[in-house]
């Protein structure tokens, strides 16, 4: 009864073994490299994500002394809109992956809302339109379009499942959140033809198989989901009004919304959780652009750092900041600003300035930006802040961040026995989608605590410093040129 899961992010790709009582068993990681060949171009190459798939996948069998026979099913958890498009009968992409983060579309999408189509910079819809208009000259039928997990599962069952499920069909741009199809609308109106889309199943489902010429056994392809809705399962985010947070690249908050859609007015938008038989649950999400990439920059940018396990230590070498403060917005700020333009800002240097210090403003900012995220979708959402707000993704697994967390939030934080709650939560779908777990009161049983952290700032104090800091994010929105100089 054992469940292999797959978590393709942006930054690289993860396999973990768990079995029905949620042990960890083993787990193998590979970073994913991406190329910016413009400004504000990010793409992958899918043929190297297939491989680094492959490879992890063994590594974590043989690490948990296992072989995929022993498997009872898969699960594939990925960065969702990312857009791949590849012939169907040879299944070689036509172009790279064009990475969520990918901004090149923004005029086009700044024209379509003018004309009524709702969409985003981080959907599919209009980088699938780009790559057929730059590279689709091809026969009706003959090309599949998918994000990530729809590449996957097809390179894994032999081209023989072209599938995702309704969770990454709702971050395409193209879904229909009423009736749960595609949107003949906004295809008709983008000129994709419908033969390219995948169908859409539920987020726990029997979709297929491996070819055991590929996997090396016959193993069920049993759950899907986008990374977020994921962790939110391996969290047990299942009740309305449950939040999450997801400290990767980006820091990702989700709420629960029932089985209705919440629209914001600040920055956040409406997703499918995840399809349950004939059940769909909705969630409001809201971004943090930067989290995890920032301190990808204090190791490869700044050299401040050799690996983020040092955060945490050097942080806490220190007693505070001394001054400094960060914002965080490599890539822009996300909720409730929505401002691509945004840059990333760090102030209050002195001669006495170290990189500790440095090291703790950043991982302040991150969760400064968290809070305004937060109170963002709660306000929208209508929501109360949970009693205990519960977090995962890589950077969980620093104490000393995760305190900071509590203390500026001012409620207690806790974080799952497996920080890595994307593959925990696809593990599930899928174990569930093959019987080793019989429903969601029997994946409650199975779920297991990481730890507790508690605040420990007064009010006062804690409001002060948030005040302190929020005057810091104008200097972030002058966005490049002299201005922001």
């Amino acid at each position: 009864m054992y469940v292999l899961a797959i978590d393709e992010g942006t930054t690289g790709v993860r396999a973990m073994v768990f079995d029905r009582h949620s042990v960890l068993l083993g787990s193998a990681y590979e970073e994913i490299n991406a190329v910016f060949p413009r400004p504000g171009w990010m793409e992958q190459d899918p043929l190297h994500i297939w491989e680094a798939t492959k490879r992890v996948a063994g590594d974590a069998l043989r690490s948990a002394r296992l072989a995929p026979r022993d498997l009872a099913a898969i699960g594939i958890a990925t960065q969702r809109a990312t857009t791949v498009v590849w012939e169907r009968s040879t299944g070689k992409p036509i172009y790279p992956a064009i990475s969520w983060q990918d901004i090149r579309t923004a005029e086009r999408v700044a024209e379509l809302l003018g004309q009524g189509v709702f969409t985003n910079t981080m959907a599919s819809a209009t980088k699938l339109e780009w790559v057929l208009r730059e590279r689709g000259r091809a026969p009706a039928g003959a090309l599949c379009f998918g994000t990530l997990d729809s590449w996957l599962v097809w390179q894994l069952s032999g081209g023989r499942v072209h599938v995702t499920d309704h969770s990454n069909a709702s971050c395409t741009g193209l879904y229909d959140f009423l009736t749960g199809g595609w949107d003949a609308t906004v295809i008709g109106h983008l000129g994709i033809p419908e033969a390219i889309l995948p169908a859409i199943a539920p987020s726990s489902h029997r979709y297929g198989e491996t070819d055991p010429q590929v996997f090396g056994a016959a193993v069920p392809l049993a759950g899907l989901a986008g990374d977020q809705q994921a962790a939110m399962f391996g969290e047990l985010g299942v009740d309305v009004g449950a939040v999450k947070v997801t400290f990767g690249t980006s820091a990702m908050i989700d709420v629960n919304t029932g089985d209705m859609p919440v629209l914001s007015l600040r920055g956040a938008y409406p997703l499918i959780l995840w399809g349950l038989g004939h059940e769909r649950r909705y969630c409001l999400e809201g971004t943090v652009m930067t989290a995890g990439a920032a301190v990808q920059w204090l190791r490869d940018g700044l050299g401040a750092i050799a690996n983020a396990a040092e955060c945490g230590p050097l942080a806490s070498s220190v007693p505070d900041s001394a001054g400094v403060w960060a914002v965080p917005a490599f890539q822009g700020l996300g909720t409730p600003y929505m401002d691509p333009a945004g840059r990333a800002v760090i102030g209050g240097i002195s001669r006495g300035t170290g990189r500790a210090h440095v090291v703790r403003a950043v991982l302040e900012g991150i969760v400064y930006r968290t809070r305004e995220a937060l109170d963002a979708l709660l306000g929208d959402a209508h929501a109360a802040r949970p009693e205990r707000l519960r977090v995962d993704g890589g950077m969980a697994a620093n104490d000393v961040f995760l305190q900071c967390l509590a203390d500026v939030l001012g409620s207690p934080v806790e974080r799952p026995e497996t920080v890595q709650a994307t593959a925990l939560g696809v593990a599930y779908l899928a174990g569930m989608g093959a019987g080793v777990w019989n429903g969601i009161d029997d994946v409650r049983g199975a779920w297991r605590s990481g730890g507790i952290f508690a605040p420990r700032v007064g009010t006062d104090e804690r409001e002060g410093r948030f005040a302190a800091w929020q005057r810091a994010v104008a200097a972030a929105q002058l966005g490049p040129g002299p201005r922001g100089a």
